[in-house]
């Protein structure tokens, strides 16, 4: 591919180019340990509003901002070299459910101005920390009907994604994210709406970040919700020229070995990340998943030394505690080399 210049982040291709780097674990779980109650998801701010908001995570931004800044100050101690922003839920689309669409923009921009503050707070010329405006799938689809006495249905419109995507992505970036990461991707169609309003905004604003794509394998078809494989994801997001294109969610490190191993297979151009739940859920569990920090930390370590990958990090059920281990696990091995463009030919 060609190289993009980028107004942020201009280190991390090379970063990637002589080592893995560590991406954070999960944000939800985490929140869930703190036991909050509905008036401390609400705050002042929000002590009379007229809907249940418990469970809106993004909004802890906004009303519990000490909770958010101390899960990514943990996250850095343990070794993170980028953070995601709380911003999974927080586009205009997801907030609709709380009745707080008005509310969205706020929460990404001061969303990233803490996890901007955390990585200011541990960075080190040796050791720079990166934030990564997170864009998740919405709770609606494009690609899927909601009736299925209806295939033509839809609950939501491209262009109604792609305005929130845009909207999300400008206060994201000034915020001081230095990186864009479209994540959790169960149809490609709401990706490329969000694909489509990031590019709107580079061109508005001549702003241009690294971009990261993240799908989800759902289940072991190996396809993502709206059906298309990995091989067809990657084709049909390549265009967008990410930094890396990867998977999360979902499955575990044990079952997404072979999509990853397909990824790297077929994007050998492109810098490969993933970031697996531990493992499957369990309720019984403490964090609600079963795997611990040494189960998956070996896990990714045989995805590291199979020359799989260039980001690791975790999804679901993952703590400060698993990104430790996945750090030390995978810190003695290279990352996957990357073969040049073999897509996009250059003119003559």
């Amino acid at each position: 591919m060609k190289a993009l210049h980028y107004t942020r982040a201009q280190a991390l291709p090379d970063i990637l180019s002589h080592r893995i780097m560590i991406l954070d674990g999960a944000m939800g779980t985490m929140i869930q340990r703190f036991k909050l109650d509905e008036a401390q998801y609400r705050g002042e701010r929000f002590k009379d509003f007229h809907k249940d908001v418990k469970g809106n995570n993004e909004l802890l931004s906004l009303t519990r901002p000490d909770v958010i800044s101390s899960i990514h100050e943990r996250y850095l101690a343990a070794g993170a070299d980028m953070i995601e922003t709380n911003t999974f839920g927080a586009t205009t689309v997801a907030q609709a459910d709380y009745d707080m669409a008005d509310l969205a923009y706020e929460m990404n921009l001061e969303s990233a101005k803490l996890a901007r503050a955390a990585c200011d707070k541990f960075s080190t010329p040796d050791k720079p920390r990166f934030v990564l405006g997170a864009l998740g799938p919405t709770p609606k689809t494009a690609s899927i009907s909601p009736d299925v006495n209806d295939p033509g249905a839809r609950n939501v419109t491209f262009e109604q994604l792609r305005a929130a995507y845009y909207d999300q992505t400008k206060a994201l970036v000034e915020g001081g994210a230095d990186v864009l990461l479209v994540e959790t991707i169960f149809d490609t169609l709401n990706a490329k709406a969000a694909l489509f309003a990031i590019d709107e905004y580079f061109e508005a604003s001549g702003e241009r970040l690294p971009i990261i794509i993240s799908g989800t394998v759902t289940d072991a078809s190996g396809r993502i919700l709206s059906g298309q494989t990995v091989t067809a994801f990657w084709y049909s997001v390549r265009h967008a020229q990410p930094l890396a294109i990867g998977l999360n969610c979902a499955l575990g490190a044990t079952l997404m070995r072979p999509y990853i191993q397909e990824l790297a297979r077929v994007a050998p151009d492109t810098f490969i990340s993933c970031y697996p739940n531990a493992g499957l859920p369990n309720p019984m569990s403490d964090t609600g998943f079963d795997e611990t920090p040494a189960d998956t930390s070996r896990l990714l370590h045989e995805f590291a030394a199979e020359g799989l990958v260039n980001i690791v990090g975790g999804c679901c059920g993952t703590t400060p505690e698993h990104i430790g281990a996945i750090s030390d696990a995978v810190k003695p091995l290279a990352g996957r080399v990357l073969q040049k463009s073999y897509f996009y030919k250059e003119a003559a």
